[in-house]
This record gives structure tokens, C-alpha cells and sequence, in this order.
């Protein structure tokens, strides 16, 4: 009887040995968004090794730690590459030996951009293109698996995309929209403005008469979130003044009812220790057109710096016209203004 479960005992520890090394020896799948799994073989590997574990754990890999290792860093011997570096085994910075664990066919990677039509990235057609030199991307400078999408920006600086699309390699990425982003049609973009009516600018407009590198991204980046400018900014040249010049196209410079629909600006109150002073804009546009005082009188923007009577009397502000001879006089003529 004592033999009896004597032998149970070692036939269970024998079972369970066997269980926890077939448990433990399983084929690990690297799983990947566009291309089929990488296929880890422990059988293969142990095989290799006689069954020594130790090559591997705890020396390379930490059974604790879940890392994922990059193409990049295994080239620099991390993970597979401490034994795949070309003197082991074959090396994993080798192109041709790529599809030794790269088995199937990558797919293509879809890209949704919010406002543009989605772009498709076609692993065939690159691959066809670069004679199956994945290398030629996935070299740990133009894709290297950690950085996150990147603007059209940066693409033009060369990075990701613009690595080769950059007007010798193969087409710019600057203002070829229409090449990856397929039934592009970029919506009407609305501002608004405080104290006057807002503004819608047109791609459909624009783009009829222009192509999309006339703008982007020297003149507005391709991002939501981007700084306004101010009417005096576009005066010297920026945002939409780059082409509202007078000469390209109408001035930015008084030309306000082109954009602003249903233009009517408000009337402007300034309080002082004189009482209030009004200024009515529907007056002064009876007369004048908005150009004769912005932006070289007034600067198109809130919380600018007032200025005094005395500054007035010398020729700044309302005293630019105010001055006895295109108006009366802002020095004997306190109560037009002033409700005192």
C-alpha cells in the first residue's frame, strides 16, 4: 500500500512537471494593427539550447516585465536581437532576412482625418516601388513604432511620409492633398469675432482659383487650434493678408463687409471720468470707409490703450480727424462726445 502511493506521488509530480513546462513553452504571437503576427517557437528555441531556459530568462527577458521592444532597439541587441545580431543566429537588421519572422502580407493602413477625406497607405505599392526594402521605411529614423501621428507640418520637415515625399524621391507632401487624401473636399471654416459679424472662409473658393500648397503650410498650419491673427497682423502680411494685400487680391484693410456678412459694427462705449463717450460706428461709416481709420488709427483688437484729451490734441486717436479741419475739434467740443 505504502509503494502504491509512493508511485501516485511521483507519477503526479511527473504530470505536473510536464504540464507547467508545456504551459510555459507555448508559442507566443506578437500581435501587429496592419501586418500578420510575429510567431515566437519556445520548441524551436529550447531545441537550440537544450532546454536551457536560462539563455533567455531572466538574461534577456525579464518574466515579470511585458516590454515591447521596438525593430530599433532589438538592432541594438534588446530582446531577440541579443542572439539575432548576425553572429548567433541571423541578424534581425538584415532586410532579406526580414520575412523569417515577418510571415504573410502587410496590409494597408488607414489613416481617418478629421475634415479631409481619409488617407490609405498601400504597403503593396511602397514596397513594389522600394524592390521589398522594408528598411527603407522601417529604419528607425522614418518609422520607428513609437511616435504618434505627426502634423503636414513636420511631414514637410522630413519626417514619417516626408521622408520621400518631398519633391525628389517622389511627390512633396506640400499641397498634393488630392494624391493621398482621396475625395478631399475641405469644409467652409467659420471664426468668430467678437463685437462684429463672424467670418466663413471658403475652401471651395479658394481652391478654385488657387492650389492647396499657396497656403498650407507656409501661410496657415495644417492644425486645429492655431493662433488667430489680428486685422493689424494681416496689414503686414500674415494669415489671410498674405494674399489681401491690394495686389493678389482685395486689401484686408478696410474691405470688411467682403468677409464679415452682414457687417454692422456695433457702436463703442469708453467710460471716463468725464462721463461716457459713445462712438457710433453706423455715423462714421456714413461718411468713411473703414480703411480711413483701421488699422493705422485703430488697431483692429480689445483692451488696447486709451488715449488721453492731450494725446488727442496732438493728432492720436480721434484726434486724427477730429482736428478742425475734416471735424470739429476735440478741444472745445467736450459735450458732443462727452455725456457730462
Amino acid at each position: 500500500m505504502k509503494l502504491r502511493f509512493t508511485m501516485l506521488a511521483v507519477f503526479s509530480t511527473l504530470l505536473l512537471t510536464v504540464m507547467a513546462h508545456a504551459k510555459e513553452t507555448k508559442d507566443i504571437l506578437f500581435r501587429f494593427n496592419n501586418a500578420e503576427p510575429v510567431v515566437f517557437s519556445h520548441d524551436v528555441h529550447l531545441r537550440k539550447y537544450s532546454n536551457n531556459c536560462r539563455i533567455c530568462h531572466n538574461a534577456i527577458y525579464n518574466l515579470k516585465q511585458h516590454k515591447r521592444f521596438t525593430m530599433a532597439e532589438m538592432e541594438k541587441t534588446k530582446s531577440c536581437g541579443a542572439c539575432h545580431s548576425g553572429i548567433k543566429a541571423f541578424s534581425v537588421a538584415d532586410e532579406k532576412d526580414c520575412t523569417r519572422c515577418h510571415k504573410g502580407k502587410p496590409r494597408n493602413v488607414n489613416y481617418q482625418v478629421k475634415g479631409f477625406g481619409d488617407v490609405t497607405f498601400s504597403h503593396d505599392v511602397h514596397i513594389t516601388k522600394t524592390g521589398g526594402k522594408c528598411k527603407s521605411c522601417h529604419n528607425g529614423k522614418v518609422i520607428t513604432g513609437k511616435e504618434k501621428h505627426v502634423t503636414m507640418a513636420q511631414m514637410e520637415k522630413g519626417m514619417t511620409c516626408g521622408a520621400c515625399h518631398n519633391g525628389k524621391k517622389a511627390f512633396t507632401v506640400a499641397g498634393n492633398c488630392g494624391n493621398c487624401h482621396r475625395g478631399m473636399k475641405p469644409k467652409n471654416i467659420n471664426f468668430k469675432v467678437k463685437g462684429i459679424s463672424d467670418v466663413t472662409f471658403s475652401h471651395e473658393i479658394h481652391t478654385g482659383m488657387y492650389s492647396c500648397k499657396d497656403c498650407h503650410t507656409k501661410v496657415f498650419p495644417y492644425k486645429a487650434g492655431a493662433v488667430h491673427n489680428t486685422m493689424a497682423d494681416m496689414d503686414k502680411g500674415k494669415s489671410c493678408g498674405a494674399c489681401h494685400n491690394g495686389k493678389d487680391a482685395f486689401t484686408s484693410a478696410g474691405s470688411c463687409d467682403k468677409c464679415h456678412n452682414n457687417f454692422k459694427p456695433g457702436t463703442v462705449t469708453f467710460k471716463t471720468d468725464a462721463g461716457e463717450a459713445k462712438f457710433s460706428h453706423e455715423i462714421h461709416t456714413g461718411m468713411y470707409k473703414c480703411a480711413d481709420c483701421h488699422t493705422k488709427v485703430f488697431p483692429f483688437k480689445a483692451g488696447i490703450k486709451h488715449n488721453t484729451m492731450s494725446q488727442m490734441e496732438s493728432g492720436a486717436s480721434c484726434g486724427a480727424c477730429h482736428n478742425s479741419k475734416d471735424a470739429f475739434t476735440v478741444k472745445e467740443n467736450c459735450e458732443k462726445c462727452h455725456k457730462m
